[in-house]
């Protein structure tokens, strides 16, 4: 199989990338010049733009063919996770997005600060950067691997690092002046490009099928006499396992966990928040993000179904039925990409290409403003302070700057490592890699939920709740679990999000072990400061 583009893909690969560069230079000819507008935004970002960004930054080049796979493979049931999502909205709008305009942070660990102590926040914040480069990295990857086909017809070794720099270097050119203004525009842009070519496809794919609507959700509802229906979202069987982590017993425990951490917790999300007018907008934003996730989720879930169809369908598709082999020279790839490789009609296979890109940009120039500011504000910044420097407020602009170089560089060596590791190691660095933020997750909600809810904790405390959470996480994979208990009959994997329960509940209780004398002196200095 190879990639082969017609000249109508090149043309839509070459319009995207005047789009490209005529928005970066469109969203960067103002530059910020405070660190407050360059990692804020001023605080004058529009209400739906930052519902966009928080959109466009959950979603990624593995949410663009993993949403299609999951369609394939199972059901709608992913969409039932949004019931957690609002959940934890309101959470975090109730107990932590006040906070945080109250205390007038950049970063989300500043609030740690301001209730336990310095090192609180710099431990968190480099619990948050690890796990970030890992994700990010990860996802880099993934890009990479498309941006490769695209423009060698093959992901050797040398095509994918070419590719995976090509999008590192674009990711930042794009946003080092503007800073986070410009990652939101940018932003909203992309998502108007995936999403398009996302309905481009069910479209293609509707036009392919020889039925209408209602027998092809006939058919999604019976796949084969007495066969569950892929149309079902509400799952009710108790599920520890990876298989039952869609059911709404996970729902409402891990997946409500899972997005408080999102939202409240993780600087790549939150940031975006923290850029609106009030709590008030920043509250809206992050709702109104929620809404908007369910109908673009559908829309890629929506393709898996209809490819089912296509493939799994041959007496609804008059046909005799085909073999598909989900491989790309050797590799093996989902079955989106074998659609889009051997399938798509002309102009339609450069939009999902572009499409992927677009996905990948969005989350890249995330992770570059994200990452740069809790370098700048968590780790630089303090230690300036604590050297008795005095410097301009423009000097932090230049930092996040080159913050945002040094994240690039990060990402794209991750990106690369992720290759390598994938061609020559049997362990699943990627699914590691694309989970890994959980690992991070466990340790950030014990270390909050003791600080918001409880009087104890301490600096100490802080760090063995983040090690804690970590390592608990750590040896519940089932790659660790195998290399434990290699000959025994007894083991089980859970699933991710009541992995995330288990390490968000001893962590807490770790954290909780840290005696209150140092978080009543930092409630003391911060009514003093108050005062």
């Amino acid at each position: 199989m190879s990639a082969q583009y017609t000249l109508l893909d090149w043309f839509v690969f070459a319009s995207y990338g005047a789009i490209l560069l005529l928005s970066g230079w469109w969203f960067n000819r103002k530059r910020a010049n405070s660190s407050k507008d360059f990692f804020l935004g001023g605080n004058s970002m529009p209400t739906w733009m930052v519902a966009i960004s928080v959109l466009a930054t959950s979603q990624s080049a593995a949410t663009f063919i993993g949403g299609p796979d999951q369609g394939y493979q199972g059901d709608l049931s992913y969409l039932a996770t949004n019931i957690g999502a609002f959940i934890a909205a309101f959470i975090v709008s109730i107990f932590l997005i006040p906070k945080f305009y109250q205390q007038k942070v950049y970063t989300v660990y500043e609030l740690l600060e301001k209730r336990i102590g310095p090192k609180a926040k710099r431990r968190s914040g480099l619990m948050y950067l690890f796990g970030r480069v890992f994700a990010s990295g990860a996802r880099l990857y993934m890009a990479a691997i498309a941006v490769a086909m695209i423009l060698y017809g093959n992901i050797n070794a040398d095509s994918v690092i070419i590719a995976t720099l090509l999008l590192a270097l674009a990711g930042l050119l794009y946003t080092v002046f503007g800073g986070i203004r410009s990652v939101i525009y940018s932003d909203v842009l992309q998502s108007v490009v995936y999403v398009s070519a996302a309905i481009a496809v069910i479209w293609c794919l509707l036009t392919l099928i020889p039925a209408d609507l209602s027998t092809i959700l006939a058919t999604l509802n019976e796949p084969t006499p007495g066969a569950d229906s892929k149309l079902a979202i509400f799952k009710f069987d108790l599920d520890f396992g990876p298989s039952g982590v869609f059911n709404m017993a996970s729902v409402l425990t891990g997946f409500v966990l899972l997005n408080i951490a999102a939202f409240g917790l993780d600087q790549d999300m939150t940031q975006r928040l923290l850029t609106c007018k009030s709590e008030k907008e920043g509250s809206k934003a992050l709702l109104l993000s929620i809404v908007m996730v369910i109908p673009v989720m559908l829309v890629f879930i929506f393709i898996g179904l209809l490819l089912y169809i296509v493939y799994q369908q041959p007496a609804l598709m008059n046909s005799e039925g085909a073999q598909v082999v989900q491989e790309f020279n050797g590799e093996k790839i989902t079955i989106f990409m074998y659609y889009v490789l051997n399938e798509a009609p002309a102009g339609v296979k450069g939009l999902v290409s572009v499409g992927i890109i677009a996905a990948a940009i969005s989350t890249l120039n995330s992770g570059l403003s994200s990452m740069s500011s809790v370098i700048v504000q968590d780790l630089y910044r303090p230690y300036l302070a604590a050297k008795n420097k005095q410097v301009a407020d423009n000097h932090f602009v230049k930092a996040g700057r080159v913050g945002m170089a040094v994240v690039s560089f990060a990402l794209a060596m991750m990106a690369i490592i992720c290759y390598f590791w994938q061609q020559y190691s049997d362990m699943p660095l990627l699914k590691f890699a694309l989970s890994v933020m959980v690992f991070s997750y466990s340790g950030l909600l014990g270390v909050y939920f003791t600080t918001l809810f409880t009087n104890r904790g301490s600096e100490g405390s802080v760090l063995a709740a983040l090690i804690v959470g970590f390592m608990v996480t750590l040896l519940m994979q089932p790659y660790m679990i195998d290399w434990l208990f290699p000959a025994s009959a007894e083991r089980f994997y859970l699933g991710f999000t009541w992995q995330l329960c288990i390490g968000t509940a001893l962590s807490t209780l770790v954290c909780c072990l840290g005696k209150a004398q140092l978080a009543q002196r930092g409630q003391a200095a911060v009514g003093a400061e108050q005062a």
